[in-house]
């Protein structure tokens, strides 16, 4: 399942559609935003995609990832516009008989799309700036992070 929203994460709604009597692993990731990037403020962060090739390239990942590893369901969801504080701006939830699987095919997802897929964050600071950061860039001091 793929799904770019404005709306927030409903994280159990997402572990419920990965969950399954097959599963005896499920693994979720959450992106969230951080109050600090390199000694910088944050105050929240701005997604931006270019929704149709975004939504092709990560059902591409979903499909490559339930060809590597013997997935029983998964799910990546990211979330478009302001996100504030503390709240997920990407989910990735997983699910498969055994839990090396599990976390071997979340990783990949979550690392594989924050370098192919064309959704942009820019960081708003707590100084009154903004800075976009593209995908697939390479992390600088002041734009460096997990998510």
């Amino acid at each position: 399942m793929i799904k770019l929203t404005q709306e927030p994460i409903d994280t159990t709604a997402l572990l419920a559609d990965v969950q399954h009597e097959e599963a005896g692993a499920v693994v979720l990731f959450l992106g969230t935003t951080r109050k600090f990037t390199a000694g910088r403020e944050t105050i929240e962060l701005y997604y931006d995609a270019y929704q149709e090739m975004a939504t092709q390239e990560l059902e591409r990942l979903e499909q490559e990832a339930r060809e590597r590893w013997s997935l029983v369901e998964c799910a990546i969801v990211h979330r478009l516009g302001l996100v504030p504080l503390k709240e997920a701006s990407v989910a990735v939830a997983v699910s498969s008989a055994h839990r090396g699987e599990a976390f071997e095919a979340g990783k990949w997802l979550i690392d594989t799309l924050k370098e192919h897929v064309p959704i942009w964050k820019q960081e708003h600071w707590a100084d009154g700036s903004q800075e976009w950061v593209h995908p697939g860039a390479p992390s600088s001091s002041v734009t460096g992070g997990d998510a």
